[in-house]
């Protein structure tokens, strides 16, 4: 097959799925998994067709500016607040991003951390790795959180937020949860789910679980005022976005007892931690994993890189890429395809 097109693919992917998009484009990948510069990306992308790129990559304006060559994006992410879609629209730029693969895998990981949390799990492993179990405990020693039969809130209830939902009927558990809008009543059936107001939902739910996107109407949805509002006994589990908790007032909860744990996946300027926040033993944190399965993290790789020959005009779904987020975009490129 002749090859007329060139992407460049920022971070390490899998081996196949390189093979696969190496088929139909030449393809440049990156060998070292690290954030690249404006600059950087700014030159990597004026040679390419098409880029598939990571969220730690800025894809704005200043990095497009004068980019007459460049016709796709694709996210290796759901999460998308990496990109100024306004100025890739205004640029004739499809972007795509990877939704509803990692959706049942990232709700698995919700509920491990929300359990860790809850019964202390991260603690206790530390404490009989250091060698402190040498014999009895008391009887009080250890003392978590049920979690069975307790009240969960959900704020934020997309496609993973549904995916958490369905699980609780497992553990014989209410659901609260918040949106925008409110769901149909077959989608609230199915979850086992009412909504509520947010301030409603901060005060009755036992554990809180935040699943909603970043934008600058979401920053700090999660702050002193909203803490305040929670029980002494819940859990808080983020595995949306940094920057939607408000990392420093979180901590301050942690350490006084005013919220009992919390389960965090995502940081205010990750890779950044918060240090009080390094400091508690009632935090359980981990490194924006919760897609982190093999499958799933294929899954997504592949799908990023079918979005990407899609807009090229290869592929089975050729000329139709599966998530565009800017589908207005498309008719500057569409016709060259």
């Amino acid at each position: 097959m002749s090859k007329s097109h060139s992407v460049w693919v920022s971070r390490p992917l899998f081996p196949e799925v390189l093979a696969h998009l190496a088929q139909y484009v030449h393809v440049h990948a990156e060998t070292e998994d690290r954030k690249h510069s404006s600059a950087e990306l700014r030159e990597k992308l004026a040679a390419v067709d098409g880029a598939i790129v990571a969220l730690s990559d800025r894809i704005d304006g200043n990095v497009i500016a004068g980019n007459q060559r460049l016709r796709v994006v694709s996210n290796l992410a759901v999460g998308y607040n990496n990109f100024d879609v306004p100025a890739l629209t205004a640029a004739g730029i499809l972007a795509t991003n990877t939704p509803d693969v990692l959706n049942e895998t990232t709700a698995d990981y919700a509920w491990a951390l929300l359990l860790a949390a809850a019964r202390r799990v991260s603690s206790a492993e530390r404490w009989l790795r250091a060698g402190h179990w040498r014999g009895g405990m008391r009887f009080d020693d250890w003392l978590g959180v049920d979690v069975h039969g307790k009240t969960l809130g959900i704020l934020g209830m997309g496609r993973i937020g549904q995916a958490i939902a369905r699980r609780a009927c497992g553990f014989g558990m209410p659901v609260l949860y918040h949106n925008r809008s409110r769901l149909p009543q077959t989608v609230e059936h199915d979850c086992c789910a009412t909504w509520v107001e947010k301030s409603e939902l901060l005060k009755r739910a036992d554990h809180l679980m935040l699943v909603l996107p970043y934008s600058a109407q979401n920053h700090h949805a999660i702050g002193a005022a909203e803490l305040a509002l929670m029980k002494s006994t819940a859990v808080l589990v983020n595995i949306a976005r940094g920057g939607i908790v408000d990392d420093a007032a979180l901590a301050v909860a942690l350490r006084e007892g005013r919220v009992a744990a919390a389960g965090l996946d995502v940081f205010e300027g990750e890779p950044a931690v918060h240090p009080a926040l390094r400091e508690l033993d009632n935090a359980v944190l981990s490194p924006h994993i919760a897609s982190a399965s093999a499958d799933t993290r294929r899954a997504m790789a592949q799908l990023a890189a079918d979005n990407l020959l899609a807009a090229l005009g290869y592929g089975p779904d050729a000329g139709h890429p599966r998530s565009p987020l800017n589908p207005e975009a498309w008719g500057k490129h569409a016709a060259e395809t």
